[in-house]
């Protein structure tokens, strides 16, 4: 999916910036701009429309990251993520006024950085095919089926009273459920997250997402209890999928984190 993807990076450090902009292009994204200031970040997008800006939400000058996108958004509907190494409740409740489409926490791994961007092209095709002719609605769920289905990691959407919408080839693997027997299903009946441990259930996703917007982690050492009573250790990010500002839906992404610290532990002995 990330074939001819162009991010503008805004990132008023410049190592910082140069760090974002090689991981990015490594990843296969395009970035052909990279800048510091809100100002200039207002420009690039007015004039090279790219197809989503990383935006660190602390920037030098007059204006930050907050006030740069809800510039953006007056006139753009390009999707934005903020990157930024302060969580502090004021700042991420001004941050939510702009509906960003994700947070991304300095420092940050390749991956998370990845799925994050894949989450928001997600959520912005979604939100743009309620407005769409029937033909070219059409078109955009095949759109869509296709690029859900590349991607690395589990992939389940629901409505906003969780029942599930769609589940990915990953998903259905990690969950031993196949598709035609997941859909329409509760979310919870598939995806039986409990502690490590103590194999209690954990918070259930949808109430967490329609109470904080997007979160990454609903409890630590979280599992994933299988079809078949496996347990796998898993990562999630969960994010809403809002028309109009109002929450329609929710997406979930997981991923087997056991076969992942393999590979990577695996890779740093080479």
């Amino acid at each position: 999916m990330t074939a001819d993807i162009q991010i503008l990076v805004v990132e008023d450090e410049v190592i910082v910036a140069m760090d974002i902009q090689r991981r990015l292009k490594n990843l296969g994204y395009i970035v052909p701009f990279v800048v510091s200031s809100g100002e200039e970040a207002i420009t690039k997008v007015s004039e090279n429309h790219p197809d989503l800006v990383l935006m660190d939400i602390n920037l030098y000058g007059e204006m930050d990251g907050i006030e740069a996108a809800a510039k953006i958004h007056a006139f753009s509907d390009v999707p934005i993520i903020y990157l930024t190494a302060y969580t502090d409740d004021k700042t991420l409740e001004r941050a939510k006024i702009s509906e960003p489409y994700a947070y991304i926490i300095k420092p940050f791994k390749d991956r998370e950085l990845q799925v994050n961007i894949e989450i928001a092209f997600y959520k912005n095709r979604m939100e743009k095919t309620l407005n769409e002719s029937n033909e070219n609605l059409r078109k955009s769920k095949q759109w869509l089926a296709a690029a859900i289905d590349s991607i690395g990691d589990g992939v389940i959407a629901t409505d906003e009273k969780g029942i599930i919408k769609l589940i990915n080839p990953i998903a259905q693997m990690l969950t031993g459920w196949k598709e035609e027997d997941a859909l329409g299903k509760e979310l919870g009946n598939v995806f039986n997250i409990v502690t490590e441990g103590t194999d209690k259930r954990v918070e259930d996703p949808i109430e967490k997402v329609i109470r904080k917007g997007m979160f990454y982690g609903l409890s630590d050492h979280t599992i994933l209890v299988t079809k078949s009573a496996n347990k796998i250790p898993v990562d999630i990010i969960g994010s809403p999928i809002k028309d109009e500002g109002n929450i329609i839906g929710v997406v979930l992404v997981f991923y087997d984190i056991l076969e992942r610290n393999k590979i990577e532990n695996g890779l740093k002995k080479e």
